[in-house]
């Protein structure tokens, strides 16, 4: 319910000459943008730093991008267009047309009013074509597969001059265990209002197939505690069972200390497993799933730094399959059997490094250069910035996401709430028992604590 509360506030008429005014001078490179709602915003901003969208464009590009999606991808494209049926008629009677769109923002399918589907097809909002923000900037569609909830994006509130005259308003389908998006279902309306019940249907779309995943992720952190079980029984070394993202659902007592998560507890359902926090390990996780959907027999070995040296720790993985589909995989500790992985920078695909973090403050965003950010601080549902212009709230909606794009750049995980750029620690600091603190060279002399877990890493990157 309360998704729906925050779509149907989002589609209320933003003022459209303010919008305009401010996309004229965002466009321009002017920063301060008054009177846009922060997710339209930081939404620009990614279009016109990272992304380089052209504003001038006029139609999305044909679809290029080629995705590997799991079968219960499939599931969710079922469950979505069976949704998008059930209201296409009542959208069409108030002239809009309802869409679905995989995970890279190419088009699957379209219903609704002829009309609007006709000039639709002007701006190639269409199957096979592109409407993630990369490549047609900001829109209901590809905005969703970048925020975390429902998005509505009215008239000049689109980067592209071309759609100003769309409203649309989208929501994604999330994997349960990794958070990636999986689906958009959208609804478009032109120079018109999107119906009343637009939050209403989206929601309760996106909720019904949430369920079927949840219960399919359930069903496979029962089958990896078997899976890992019977592995315990055959073997010695340790051993821990960890889900497609690199969550751990158990492991044993030694494999539990070299992950810095809980001994031999269970973690079946997909909201409360364990994350380790080894950037290796997720990495390792996969490629694995990469190479086991092509050859369901493969196993793979590699290093990673564990919670207790300073040298890394030589592992096995073995993938493990539910009627056919890959659900996780079973790591062995001390072992090195099967086919050597690649080094992790050719395991992952190349991307595009953040010049500057997104703040707000207030209403306003701010551009910081990385610099002027000491500590992110991850507190409730937001992160909180300490900063060169005092302490900001971050436009990333996790720690997580955070840490995903700034360990490249300087920045560290140091503890489950910390985040910090280490060319600002000016000391370091030890405790009574021997933990780590690191005091940042903000006016505040900030004192930051190091976790148990991530104590060797900090070690490691400072040198000490």
């Amino acid at each position: 319910m309360k998704d729906v509360h925050r779509l149907e506030s989002a589609t209320a008429n933003p003022g459209r000459g303010t919008v305009l005014d401010a996309w004229e001078r965002f466009v321009q490179g002017e920063d301060q943008v008054p009177g846009v709602r922060p997710v339209v915003a930081i939404s620009w901003h990614r279009c016109r730093e990272q992304y380089r969208v052209d504003p001038s464009l006029t139609e999305a590009p044909l679809a290029v991008a080629e995705i590997e999606h799991l079968p219960e991808h499939d599931v969710v494209f079922s469950e979505l267009g069976f949704h998008a049926a059930s209201v296409a008629h009542e959208v069409g009677n108030a002239g809009g047309v309802v869409t679905i769109t995989d995970a890279t923002g190419r088009i699957l399918g379209e219903w609704g009013d002829p009309a609007t589907l006709a000039r639709a097809r002007d701006s190639n909002l269409a199957p096979w074509f592109c409407w993630s923000e990369y490549a047609a900037g900001t829109n209901g569609m590809g905005t969703a597969l970048e925020a975390h909830g429902p998005v509505a994006i009215r008239g000049a509130e689109h980067w592209c001059q071309a759609f100003h005259n769309w409203v649309c308003a989208g929501i994604a389908v999330r994997d349960v265990v990794s958070r990636e998006p999986i689906a958009v279902l959208n609804i478009s309306c032109w120079r018109s209002q999107l119906p009343a019940p637009a939050g209403s249907w989206l929601a309760n779309a996106v909720t019904k197939t949430q369920c079927r995943l949840k219960g399919r992720a359930r069903d496979s952190g029962a089958e990896l505690l078997a899976a890992y079980t019977q592995a315990r029984a055959r073997s010695g070394a340790a051993l821990a069972a960890v889900d497609t993202a690199g969550k751990v659902v158990i492991a044993d007592d030694t494999a539990s200390v070299l992950l810095g998560v809980p001994a031999s507890t269970p973690a079946i359902d997909p909201t409360v497993r364990w994350n380790p926090g080894r950037p290796e390990l997720i990495g390792a996780v996969r490629y694995a799933s990469r190479q086991a959907a092509h050859n369901p027999g493969w196993v793979g070995t590699t290093q990673i730094f564990t919670h207790l040296s300073d040298e890394p720790t030589s592992i096995s993985i073995r993938p493990v399959f539910l009627t056919g589909r890959l659900i996780g995989n079973l790591v062995s500790f001390g072992a090195s059997e099967g086919a050597q992985l690649p080094q992790p920078d050719s395991t992952t695909r190349p991307r595009t490094l953040p010049r500057r973090l997104v703040a707000l403050r207030g209403t306003r965003m701010v551009l910081l250069p990385l610099p002027e950010v000491s500590v992110a601080e991850s507190e409730g549902s937001d992160v909180w910035l300490s900063t060169d212009q005092g302490r900001l709230r971050a436009a990333s909606p996790s720690l997580d996401k955070l840490d995903g794009e700034l360990t490249d750049v300087g920045f560290l995980r140091v503890h489950r709430r910390y985040m910090v750029n280490l060319s600002r620690v000016r000391e370091i600091e030890r405790g009574l028992k021997g933990e780590l603190f690191l005091v940042m060279d903000d006016r505040a002399d900030e004192l930051v604590p190091v976790s148990r877990r991530n104590t060797p890493a900090v070690r490691r990157a400072l040198d000490i």
